[in-house]
């Protein structure tokens, strides 16, 4: 059942309903004619082959008594009548110049009531020879065939027929209920969600493709849901990563105005500090915006990831020198890809820039590019404080914190961004942590073909 009526009452089942009896009626009909038309030319090719054994016989019989007689006077031919009778056909016997030998020579009121009787069913005729040499002919006349075998067999056949239909309805009102309902079931809870019901799932196992779709409708729902979720949550830390920097700006503007505290300049840096940070994190949304359709705004070109990474590194080196980093790098190898330099390389400086964050004096940063599996992998690696296990999921969402980063500036969007770009790309970026401390960001694109 789907809402309060039967799968079958929908249009869809009405008329898978009316398709498979009309291949099943179809179908009978066709196998019933044919059945029909075989049958009869059966039996009459079975009829016609025991009258030419009756004439054969009754031709034999003949032939034994003209040997008998050494000719056709005085030829006893009861027996062959008798054989011809037994089987009830009447016979005529004939000599070579057509005069009628049996029921008698100039037997006209006889000779006239064979000829009518001749007319009454199917005339077969046979030769009747002696030593090879023909001396006569038979001919038999059967009476009508009576239609007691077609009926039968037509009785059998229309029966058949008849319980074919009967296993056709019953069969396809069964098949069109399990293929309706899948869909009817899909409907409806689509209509649910749609309502707003979010929780409303198809929730069914069905057979082939039918299954596939009511799961394939469940996970989009369970998608849109979590996709609901991360748009809300992800507004809620927008407005908390914006409240904050705005509060401050906003109550020192206040101070200033209302003669609370002077406008120095140490006042107008911390003011300006504030302005700076809305300024990143709107900058940084910005990014993160534009990862997101990187692949609408992509220009790629026949480059090496490994001379980018070694473009990003020269780029970032003041950064990492000044918060004590050691570098060491591995990019003497190429490693060819087909992507868009710009966008790649504000992918490897996010990395860095992550570490240079998040790293303490003293920790090292590690660059190494290689060929591996028909991929140009790029890993970017650090000694420092690492990521706890219960955190890593998360390190690729959007504005994500971990706990040890609370006091370090930053707005959690920088490995959302290098996820959305090497995505665009056709590649694959995952983190590790161990145990021991330190992060490993490992970069996998599809190498660029020869």
């Amino acid at each position: 059942m789907t809402g309060d009526r039967p799968a079958l009452a929908g249009p869809l089942g009405r008329r898978l309903l009316a398709a498979f009896l009309l291949v099943a009626l179809s179908s009978v009909a066709v196998l019933t004619l044919a059945a029909l038309v075989a049958t009869d030319r059966g039996l009459a090719s079975a009829a016609q082959q025991d009258r030419q054994r009756v004439t054969d016989r009754v031709a034999a019989a003949v032939a034994t008594a003209y040997t008998r007689s050494n000719g056709w006077d005085g030829a006893d031919l009861a027996a062959a009548s008798n054989l011809a009778e037994a089987a009830g056909a009447r016979l005529v016997v004939r000599d070579t110049g057509g005069s009628m030998v049996w029921p008698g020579r100039g037997m006209g009121p006889g000779a006239g009531g064979m000829h009518s009787a001749d007319n009454a069913g199917p005339i077969v005729e046979g030769v009747v020879t002696i030593g090879g040499r023909r001396v006569g002919s038979v001919r038999l006349a059967f009476p009508a065939s009576t239609p007691g075998g077609r009926t039968v067999a037509w009785s059998w056949i229309a029966g058949a027929a008849g319980v074919a239909l009967l296993a056709a309805l019953l069969v396809s009102t069964f098949v069109s209920g399990r293929l309706a309902r899948p869909l009817a079931v899909v409907a409806t809870t689509a209509r649910r969600f749609a309502a707003g019901e979010r929780s409303a799932r198809a929730g069914l196992r069905a057979p082939g493709e039918l299954g596939a779709v009511a799961h394939a409708f469940d996970t989009m729902a369970d998608e849109v849901v979590r996709a609901e979720t991360v748009r809300r949550r992800l507004a809620a830390d927008i407005a908390h990563e914006l409240r904050t920097p705005l509060a401050g700006l906003q109550a020192g503007l206040e101070e200033l105005r209302d003669g609370l505290q002077p406008a120095d300049t140490e006042r107008l840096a911390a003011l300006h500090d504030q302005s700076l940070r809305l300024g990143r994190i709107v900058q940084d949304l910005a990014e993160l915006s534009a990862a997101e359709s990187a692949a609408l705004s992509l220009h790629p070109v026949d480059t090496d990831l490994a001379g980018i990474a070694a473009a990003a590194l020269a780029s970032q080196r003041p950064r990492l020198d000044a918060a004590g980093l050691a570098v060491t790098t591995d990019l003497d190898r190429r490693a060819p890809v087909r992507g868009d330099p710009d966008r790649l390389h504000q992918a490897v400086v996010n990395l860095l820039a992550n570490a240079a964050r998040y790293c303490r004096p003293g920790d090292q940063v590690h660059l190494r590019a290689y060929v591996q599996d028909r991929r140009a992998v790029l890993q970017v690696a650090d000694t420092g404080p690492g990521i706890a296990p219960d955190e890593l999921p998360h390190a690729f969402d959007r504005l994500w914190r971990g706990r040890s980063t609370a006091g370090t500036a930053g707005s959690g969007i920088g490995l959302a961004v290098v996820r959305e770009l090497v995505t665009a790309h056709a590649g694959v970026v995952r983190i590790e942590s161990p145990a021991a401390g330190g992060v490993t960001v490992t970069i996998a694109l599809p190498l660029a073909v020869a």
